[in-house]
């Protein structure tokens, strides 16, 4: 294999290409593909087939070796893919070799478990700061971190260039945080709020609602409990619903 990483010269080890133009979709896989090696790292493994890292991240391998390709790693015939480089390339397109710092702002019982959740120092974030409006909450120490009045909020994000912030509050507060991290100069905010956000377009958005993870759970149940109901456990033919309960 070989992988270039900008400003490397050609040959060096462990290094990938000029940085990527990927597919959404693409990048969306690419956190599986990582947890699936580090997994492997840790059981020994040096090696591993396309085949082996498809079936262990929950995708067909003609999409990860496409995926893969992007990053400039096609893996070795007979051999498979070199599990430390591929972890290495994986982590610098995803930005993880630069440690990011983190924020939490709303320190209730969803802001308190992720403040404690020790899964992201692991994974190349730092968690610097925690903020909420609650003068009752503001002193509180949470996992080694003390909550701050989120007045504090941005002179804290320029002391700790922090470029990332996530926000954990009830959904009637969120827009107002989500302006308060933009003026002080956060760039990607991870909302678990309901509802959308209305943010400047350098400033990108993820959404983790886990009610509507539920409620797309529940037509699942819903589609598999009307098909079972049908003789045969099966849907009637195409063009023949009338058929059915008749």
């Amino acid at each position: 294999m070989s992988q270039q990483r900008q400003g490397s010269t050609p040959g060096d080890a462990g290094v990938v290409p000029a940085f990527p133009d990927l597919p959404e979709a693409t990048i969306a896989r690419l956190p599986e593909y990582l947890r699936a090696l580090h997994h492997l790292a840790e059981t020994g493994a040096e090696t591993v087939s396309s085949e082996g890292l498809a079936a262990a991240a929950g995708v067909n391998s003609a999409k990860l070796r496409k995926d893969l390709s992007h990053l400039g790693s096609y893996g070795t015939r007979g051999v498979g893919y070199d599990v430390t480089l591929l972890i290495d390339q994986v982590e610098y397109i995803l930005g993880l070799d630069k440690n990011r710092a983190v924020c939490l702002v709303g320190v209730g019982n969803l802001g308190h478990a992720l403040a404690g959740y020790a899964g992201f120092a692991s994974r190349g974030f730092r968690v610097v700061a925690l903020f909420d409006a609650d003068q009752g909450k503001v002193g509180d120490t949470v996992n080694g971190l003390v909550v701050r009045h989120i007045d504090e909020l941005p002179q804290v994000a320029a002391e700790e260039s922090i470029a990332i912030g996530v926000i954990a509050t009830p959904p009637g507060s969120a827009q107002a945080v989500a302006d308060v991290l933009v003026a002080a100069g956060v760039t990607s905010i991870l909302n678990f709020a309901p509802g959308v956000l209305s943010v400047p377009p350098n400033v990108d958005v993820r959404k983790v609602d886990l009610a509507i993870e539920l409620q797309i759970l529940s037509f699942h149940e819903h589609r598999k409990a009307s098909l079972t109901a049908l003789p045969g456990g099966r849907s009637a033919p195409a063009g023949n619903q009338e058929a059915v309960g008749s």
